[in-house]
C-alpha cells in the first residue's frame, strides 16, 4: 500500500494556516475584536474553562468589549482570569457584565506584537516544511518497495513543493495583512 497521499498533505498544510490564524486573531490591533479573550480561561466549578463558556463576549464599541457573565457567581474568577492573561485590560464590572476598554496600543507594544505575530508565522512555515518532509519521505519509502517508478517520485516531488510555496505565500501574506493592522499602517 502506497504511503504517499497528497490530500493528507493539503489538509495538514490547510492546518497550519488556520492555526496560524486563530493566533494571529488573538492579536490585539487596537480594535476591539472578540477573538482577543480566546486564550483566556477561568477557573470555575473547580475546573479551568474556556471563558465563552461562561460569558458571552461581544463588540458593542470600537474601543469595548463587554463580557456578559451567565453566572453572578463567575464575575469575579472571569474578572481575575481577564486581568492576569497578559492582554493589557482592566475590566470594569458592572452586575453581571463586565466592560473592557481596548487602550491605545504604545509604539514598543505594537513592535512586540508584530514581533509575536512573525513568530506565529515562523512556527507555521516550519509545520509546512515538516509536513512536506513527510510527503517526500514517503514517495522514498514507496520508490524503494517498488509501488512508484523515479519519475513518478519527482513528478510527486515538485507537486509537494509548489504546494509547499503557495501555502508559504498564503502564511506570508497572513503575517503581511497583521503586521500592516498592528502597525496601523
Amino acid at each position: 500500500m502506497a504511503q504517499f497521499d497528497k490530500a493528507d498533505l493539503e489538509r495538514r498544510m490547510k492546518g497550519a494556516v488556520e492555526s496560524l490564524k486563530g493566533d494571529l486573531s488573538g492579536l490585539r490591533t487596537g480594535r476591539a475584536n472578540v477573538s482577543l479573550l480566546d486564550p483566556v480561561n477561568v477557573e470555575v466549578y473547580g475546573a479551568h474553562m474556556p471563558l465563552n463558556q461562561v460569558a458571552t463576549v461581544s463588540a458593542p464599541e470600537p474601543r469595548m468589549l463587554s463580557v456578559q457573565v451567565w453566572d453572578r457567581s463567575n464575575v469575579t474568577p472571569v474578572e481575575k482570569a481577564i486581568r492576569s492573561a497578559g492582554l493589557g485590560l482592566n475590566p470594569i464590572t458592572d452586575g453581571q457584565t463586565l466592560r473592557l476598554p481596548i487602550p491605545d496600543l504604545t509604539e514598543e507594544r505594537r513592535k512586540e506584537l508584530a514581533k509575536l505575530a512573525s513568530q506565529y508565522a515562523e512556527k507555521a512555515r516550519v509545520a509546512v516544511r515538516n509536513v512536506r518532509r513527510d510527503g517526500n519521505d514517503n514517495l522514498k519509502v514507496d520508490e524503494k518497495k517498488g509501488e512508484i517508478s523515479e519519475d513518478e517520485r519527482k513528478r510527486s516531488e515538485t507537486d509537494v513543493q509548489k504546494l509547499t510555496d503557495s501555502t508559504i505565500a498564503e502564511i506570508d501574506a497572513a503575517l503581511a495583512h497583521k503586521e500592516k493592522e498592528i502597525l496601523g499602517q
